[in-house]
């Protein structure tokens, strides 16, 4: 009892409409339900994901009420654990009604929902042999998020990137990401950029990163080699309007060297929770004229639309 009310007294929050929980609710198959105490939103220490790495994660957007490209997360969350050699506990639509059914118990309508299939717990050997079986947790992180529309500073890091297999799922194993990103903060960027031994650019440490060229085409690193990001993915698909509206000449994936992209007239990161955030000098240098460009801020306008009132969002059934 003394060691619960440390962690609740730890973990206060003022459920207030300006400062609501922050963790608002968490599910976990170890213990069959939904949790609404963040003191007890906890692992075991002999999850194979805590000590082993052995584990896979992925992530939605909620806004408005609406869990935004759930169904295309969730299928690439499944593709990584069947990479990563690790089962799940329930079917794919009870994964899924499980997120939606945390996120309306959350009371959460803008922020985004974080969910794990990890190898179990079960000991602290290499092998997870040893695990009974593979576990589900998830949680909701209630954040008020907007359009990025402002342009940040980037750097190509010198922290090796993740071989082809581990980069193309979505593992919990981050530290190359980690170190990559302290690298650029502590090098007054934002963030840092990939670049793959063959010289061409690979990725962001949690995001995708889009080229417009001279010619005014829009360009995406290949995903052969690097995440194949959803957020990158959907972007792609509404990208052609901007062809259509003579803004773009064309849209297209492919290796791009970094020479070619820092002749870029606009650049940017893109991933769920920005979707597109403007890149206006890369390092030391301006990208274009150094200023944030229309197309990025076009781009980003489809993205937000498509997350306010697009086909992909499911309308999560909060209690009233």
């Amino acid at each position: 009892m003394q060691v619960l009310q440390k962690l609740q007294e730890k973990c206060k929050y003022h459920s207030t409409e300006a400062a609501p929980p922050r963790y608002p609710a968490m599910y976990s198959s170890v213990l069959g339900g939904i949790i609404l105490d963040p003191a007890m939103m906890l692992l075991p220490i002999d999850d194979h994901m805590v000590h082993r790495g052995h584990g896979v994660f992925d992530t939605a957007m909620i806004l408005d009420g609406c869990l935004y490209e759930l169904d295309p997360h969730l299928d690439r969350f499944l593709r990584s654990a069947a990479k990563a050699r690790i089962g799940t506990p329930f079917p794919r639509d009870t994964l899924r009604d499980i997120l939606v059914q945390m996120t309306a118990a959350s009371g959460c309508r803008r922020g985004s929902i974080r969910y794990w299939l990890s190898a179990g717990p079960g000991d602290f050997l290499l092998s997870s042999k040893g695990c009974p079986s593979p576990a589900f947790y998830a949680v909701v992180i209630a954040a008020h998020y907007e359009q990025c529309r402002e342009g940040v500073r980037a750097v190509t890091t010198s922290v090796p990137m993740k071989p082809p297999l581990f980069a193309t799922m979505k593992n919990v194993n981050y530290l190359p990401n980690v170190l990559s990103i302290m690298d650029a903060e502590d090098r007054g960027a934002f963030a840092s950029v990939w670049v793959d031994d063959q010289g061409y650019v690979a990725e962001g440490p949690m995001v995708n990163v889009a080229f417009v060229t001279p010619e005014r085409e829009l360009v995406l690193p290949a995903f052969d080699r690097i995440l194949s990001g959803c957020t990158a993915k959907r972007l792609l698909a509404l990208a052609p309007k901007l062809v259509d509206g003579c803004m773009l000449t064309a849209v297209t994936t492919k290796n791009i060297t970094v020479d070619d992209a820092k002749r870029s007239v606009e650049m940017a990161f893109v991933g769920s929770g920005l979707p597109v955030l403007p890149i206006v000098e890369w390092d030391d240098k301006p990208i274009g004229d150094g200023k944030v460009g229309e197309l990025m801020l076009a781009l980003s306008d489809l993205l937000w639309e498509d997350m306010k009132s697009g086909p992909d969002r499911i309308t999560v059934p909060y209690k009233q």
